[in-house]
């Protein structure tokens, strides 16, 4: 709260949390509201995405004799190279043209990834794409045509299958684990900052202890809240009747 006297703003946290514990019903509300919309997004606006994968190794054999720890090493060190072949433009659009794909050449690059498997000759290549089916064949066709381009490039001896791309069964995205934690958390944030923008922006007196402590007054008299009926009428100072008094001092 503010104090005119020094003009900082002080926040009583004890006085604080309770004012936010007796709001705890907002927080729900504003939680499940925001969760139920997160979930429906996440459910019927957004395209899940299904991801394939499938991986290769690259063996660079310099003589026709037994495979050495230089041919492996040279083959370690040339992955870079065979993972820019791999999404080169003209292997992408040799995929397209061969998957009948609307994509242009940038689009399917984005939906390709490469990577190597830390201290291994092995490449992954995971595709993305919103029919599971499609993906599975996406990462098939850019192995087999990868596979083609790196060996009239490269002169490499062998391009090997380390593992056929799967059909995938969930989709990679969207999660809906995160989407659901982060729409609860939105609502709560919301609910949070509103209050305490309420809280610090209050400045009523509500009490005896409130007009000392922010004014450095003190009180003569306390007018106490009058209780009415249901008619409307004050409870205080209403006369009984005289059934009434003669069944007390029986």
């Amino acid at each position: 709260m503010r104090n005119n006297n020094r003009d900082v703003i002080e926040i009583n946290v004890v006085e604080l949390f309770f004012y936010l514990a007796r709001r705890w019903y907002l927080f729900l509300a504003a939680m499940l509201l925001t969760g139920t919309i997160g979930m429906g997004i996440c459910l019927f606006v957004i395209t899940p995405k299904y991801e394939s994968t499938t991986k290769i190794i690259i063996l660079n054999k310099q003589t026709t004799g037994t495979l050495t720890y230089s041919d492996m090493q040279m083959s370690s060190q040339l992955t870079k190279d065979y993972e820019a072949l791999i999404v080169s433009r003209d292997v992408l659009e040799a995929v397209i043209r061969e998957c009948g794909l609307e994509d242009e050449y940038k689009d399917l690059y984005e939906r390709v990834t490469v990577e190597n498997m830390t201290d291994t000759r092995i490449l992954s290549i995971t595709v993305e794409d919103p029919s599971p089916e499609m993906a599975q064949k996406i990462a098939a066709s850019i192995r087999e045509t990868a596979a083609k381009h790196i060996r009239a490039v490269t002169d490499v001896e062998a391009v090997n299958v380390a593992e056929e791309a799967n059909l995938p069964e969930e989709p990679s995205s969207p999660s809906k684990m995160i989407w659901a934690v982060v729409s609860v958390l939105i609502g709560f944030m919301v609910v949070f900052i509103i209050l305490i923008v309420r809280f610090l922006m209050d400045d009523t007196i509500k009490s005896a202890d409130d007009i000392k402590k922010y004014l450095n007054l003190s009180t003569l008299a306390m007018i106490p809240r009058m209780e009415t009926s249901a008619s409307g009428k004050s409870s205080r100072g209403k006369k009984k009747s005289g059934a009434e008094i003669r069944k007390n001092r029986k």
